[in-house]
C-alpha cells in the first residue's frame, strides 16, 4: 500500500532516467512544487531504493538505454506495496511508445519534450485522485467497520458478549498483533476478553487489571502507550499499545486496549477505527447495563435510522453524480456569497479551481480573476430581481486560444414564499457556436463580395485598359519627339509614367478581385501535398526578403494524396508563406509542417513574427482588410487562400499570440484508397 498523501507530509515521486541532466531537471522541478525525490537511472536501482523507501508517484523513463522500464512498470503494477501508486511513463513523440507504456500498466504516457510544469501538473491531478481513492477506501473501512460493529454489538445482550465482539472486531478491523476489551459494569462486577495473536478469544487473565482501574480513575482520554513499563497487556514483544476509553455521560465504564508489533501499523486510521469502536463499545454498554429490556425496540430503532441514513446517502450521491455528469461547468452560492456546491466540470480547464478549495469559502475569494465589484453586481441583481441573467464572456488561454462562454445566473428558493436563497451560476463553453456562426457571416460576406467584385471587375478593367493605352500612345509620341519644342515636356513624360504605372496597379488589385469572385474548376485531379510545399518552398526561398528567413519543412512520409488544383494549392502556400515572411521584418524562422490527421491532410504554417492582435483575428480573412503599409498590399490574399481551400472542401484556421508568432492550418480531405474504404 503506497503511503498516504497528507498536508503534514511532502510526497515522494520516484524518478527513473538514466540521463543526468533530465533527471536532474525533474528533480528540481518536483522539488519547486514540494516533492521529496526519489532518483535512480536503473530499474534495478529503482527497486533497491523501494526496499528501504516508499513512494506516491513514479516517474519512467520508457527509452532508457538499458531497456526495462517496461518490467519495471509490470513489477510496480504486480508488488502489493506499489500496486496503487499513480505511474507516468515518459515517450518518444509516437504512439507505439504510448501503447507500450499503457500496456505496462502505466496511469498517463507524457512525450519526453513536455514541459516540466505540464508533467508537474499531471503528477498533481494523480495524486489528487490517489488521495481521494484513499481517502474513499479508507472511509469505507471505516463505514464497514462501524456498520459490522454496531450490526455485532446490537445482539451482544450480556456485558460477557460485548467484550467479546468488540475486541474481535477490533482485532480483525486493525490487524494487530493483540487487542483487549474491559468493561465495568459495577463495583462488583467487571467483564473482559482478550483475543491473543492465533485471533483465540481468551478470559482478561492477561490485562493488568489493578493498572488499567487506575488509568479509568481520572478523566481518561486516547493515549498511545509506547513505555513498556506501563502496558495494560502482558506481553513481551509489541511495541505500542493504543488505549482507547469507552466514555458514557462523561463517565469511563471501560476501556478498548490495542496492542501492535510495529509503531508505524497504529497510524490515524487505526486510532480513527479504535475510537470509533469505543464510542460505540461505551453506548452498548450503557444500554447493556441499563436498557436490557428495551433491546428489541432499540435493535429496530438501530436497524431503520440504519435503512434511512443508506437512503439518505444515497439520494445525495445520487444528486451530485447528475450534477457532475452535466457538461456545464456549475456551482452555487448562498445570500452570504458562501459557495454551497461545485460541480466536477468546474473544476476541469486551465481556469479550473478544485472543489475542496472553493466550498464554504467567499465566492470573491474563490473567483480572484474576475471584477469583485461586477461579480457583486451581477448576483445583486439576481438576487433581488429574482431573473435570470445571461452574460456572453470571453476568455483566453495561456497560449492565446479564445474561449466563449455563456455565464447564467439562475435564481434558487428554498421557501417558495421567501426571498430567493441561493444563485446558481451556470457556465457553458460556446466556442465552437461562437466560431460557426462567425464563419458562416465571414462565408457569407466573401460570397457576397465576390458576386460584386464578379459584376465590376469587368466593367473597371475595360477604362483601366483604355487610360494605360491612351497614356502608352502619348509617351511613344513624347518619345518621338513630338512635343518637344514644348518646355513641359518632362512633366509630360512623368505624368504619363505616372497614369500607365497606377493604371497598372488598379489591374492588378482587380485581378486580384476576379481571381477572387472567379469560380473555381471543378476538374480536381489527385496531386502531392509535400510536392506541392516542396515547389512552394524554393520560390519562397529565392525572394530576396528571405534572405534572413530559416526555412525549417516537415513532410510525413506516410502522407496520402490529396485531390484538387495544384497550381491553386501552390498559391494558397506561397500566399501564407509570404505574408510569414513579411511578418518577419527582421528575420525569424517559417515552419511548415504537413501530416495525415484522420481522415485528412493538415499543413501548418508557422512564423515566429509579431503575431496578430485578437482584434484583428476575425478580420484577416475578409477581402482588402490588411495590416500592411499603403502600397504593399491589397489584402485579397488571405481572402483568395480560403476560397481556394474552401472550393477543395477544404479548411484555413489561425492561432496567433502577439509577440510569439502565428500559425495558419489547412486542412484538406485525403484521398482514401478503395481498399480501405471496404
Amino acid at each position: 500500500m503506497p503511503a498516504a498523501i497528507s498536508p503534514e507530509q511532502n510526497p515522494t515521486v520516484l524518478v527513473v532516467d538514466d540521463n543526468p541532466e533530465s533527471r536532474e531537471r525533474l528533480r528540481s522541478a518536483f522539488a519547486e512544487a514540494g516533492y521529496r525525490s526519489l532518483s535512480a537511472d536503473t530499474s534495478a536501482s529503482a527497486l533497491r531504493l523501494l526496499r528501504d523507501d516508499l513512494c506516491d508517484l513514479a516517474l519512467l523513463n520508457f527509452d532508457l538505454e538499458n531497456g526495462g522500464a517496461e518490467a519495471l512498470c509490470k513489477l510496480l503494477r504486480a508488488h502489493p506495496a506499489t500496486s496503487k501508486i499513480p505511474i507516468i511513463a515518459l515517450t518518444a513523440d509516437d504512439n507505439e511508445g504510448q501503447r507500450v507504456a499503457l500496456a505496462a500498466g502505466a496511469d498517463e504516457s507524457l512525450s519526453r519534450s513536455a514541459s516540466m510544469a505540464e508533467v508537474v501538473s499531471r503528477a498533481n491531478a494523480h495524486l489528487r485522485t490517489a488521495q481521494r481513492e484513499w481517502a474513499l477506501i479508507g472511509s469505507n473501512r471505516e463505514l464497514s467497520f462501524l456498520a459490522d460493529l454496531g450490526r455485532g454489538l446490537l445482539k451482544a445482550l450480556e456485558p460477557e458478549q460485548l467484550v467479546r465482539r468488540v475486541a474481535g472486531a477490533t482485532y480483525e478491523g486493525t490487524g494487530a498483533a493483540m487487542c483487549a476489551a474491559f468493561v465495568k459494569i459495577s463495583d462488583a462486577r467487571e467483564a473482559g476478553c482478550i483475543f491473543d495473536r492465533e485471533g483465540s478469544a481468551e478470559d482478561a487473565s492477561s490485562l493488568e487489571v489493578d493498572r488499567l482501574r487506575d488509568w479509568l480513575e481520572p478523566a481518561a482520554v486516547s493515549s498511545l502507550i509506547a513505555d513498556k513499563s506501563a502496558f495494560l497487556i502482558r506481553d513481551k514483544t509489541h511495541d505500542v499499545e493504543y488505549a482507547a476509553p469507552m466514555k458514557f455521560g462523561g463517565r469511563a465504564k471501560g476501556a478498548i486496549i490495542v496492542a501492535f508489533d510495529k509503531r508505524e501499523d497504529c497510524d490515524e486510521t487505526e486510532r480513527r477505527l479504535i475510537d470509533a469502536a469505543a464510542q460505540q463499545a461505551a453506548l452498548a454498554a450503557h444500554i447493556s447495563t441499563l436498557y436490557q429490556s428495551a433491546r428489541d425496540v432499540s435493535t429496530s430503532l438501530a436497524a431503520e435510522v440504519e435503512r434511512r441514513t443508506a437512503e439518505v446517502e444515497a439520494q445525495r450521491r445520487f444528486i451530485e453524480a447528475i450534477i457532475d455528469s452535466l457538461p456545464l461547468s456549475l456551482y452555487a452560492i448562498n445570500r452570504d456569497y458562501r459557495v454551497v456546491a461545485w460541480n466536477r466540470n468546474r473544476e476541469l480547464g486551465e481556469l479550473g479551481i478544485p472543489r475542496g478549495f472553493a466550498l464554504g469559502k467567499n465566492i470573491f475569494d474563490v473567483l480572484t480573476r474576475q471584477r469583485r465589484d461586477l461579480l457583486q453586481t451581477e448576483f445583486a441583481q439576481v438576487f433581488e430581481s429574482g431573473q435570470i441573467e445571461r452574460i456572453e464572456h470571453e476568455t483566453a488561454t495561456a497560449n492565446g486560444e479564445v474561449k466563449h462562454w455563456l455565464i447564467s445566473k439562475i435564481p434558487m428558493w428554498i421557501d417558495p414564499n421567501g426571498p430567493v436563497s441561493h444563485v446558481i451560476t451556470v457556465g457553458e463553453d460556446i466556442t465552437a457556436r461562437v466560431e460557426a456562426n462567425r464563419a458562416v457571416a465571414r462565408a457569407e460576406k466573401i460570397a457576397a463580395i465576390g458576386r460584386l467584385a464578379a459584376g465590376v471587375v469587368h466593367e473597371i478593367n475595360n477604362p483601366l485598359a483604355t487610360i494605360a493605352a491612351c497614356a502608352e500612345a502619348l509617351e511613344s509620341r513624347v518619345n518621338d519627339g513630338e512635343f518637344k519644342d514644348s518646355a513641359a515636356v518632362d512633366d509630360l513624360r512623368e505624368y504619363l509614367g505616372l497614369i500607365r504605372t497606377e493604371a497598372f496597379r488598379c489591374k492588378t488589385i482587380t485581378n486580384g478581385l476576379l481571381d477572387f469572385s472567379r469560380t473555381r474548376p471543378a476538374a480536381h485531379v489527385p496531386v502531392s501535398v509535400g510536392d506541392i510545399i516542396s515547389s512552394a518552398v524554393r520560390l519562397l526561398a529565392h525572394q530576396q526578403r528571405a534572405n534572413n528567413i530559416n526555412f525549417q519543412i516537415e513532410t510525413a512520409d506516410d502522407l496520402p494524396l490529396v485531390s484538387g488544383d495544384e497550381g491553386q494549392l501552390q498559391q494558397a502556400i506561397i500566399a501564407l508563406g509570404t505574408n510569414a515572411i513579411d511578418a518577419m521584418a527582421v528575420g525569424g524562422q517559417l515552419r511548415i509542417v504537413s501530416r495525415k490527421n484522420g481522415e485528412n491532410v493538415t499543413v501548418e504554417v508557422s512564423d515566429s513574427g509579431a503575431g496578430i492582435p485578437a482584434e484583428n483575428v476575425a478580420k484577416i480573412f475578409e477581402p482588402f482588410f490588411t495590416t500592411k503599409e499603403v502600397g504593399k498590399g491589397t489584402g485579397l490574399g488571405l481572402a483568395v487562400c480560403y476560397g481556394i481551400l474552401t472550393e477543395h472542401g477544404g479548411s484555413l484556421d489561425v492561432q496567433s499570440t502577439v509577440g510569439v508568432g502565428t500559425t495558419f492550418t489547412i486542412s484538406l480531405p485525403a484521398i482514401v484508397p478503395q481498399g480501405e474504404q471496404d
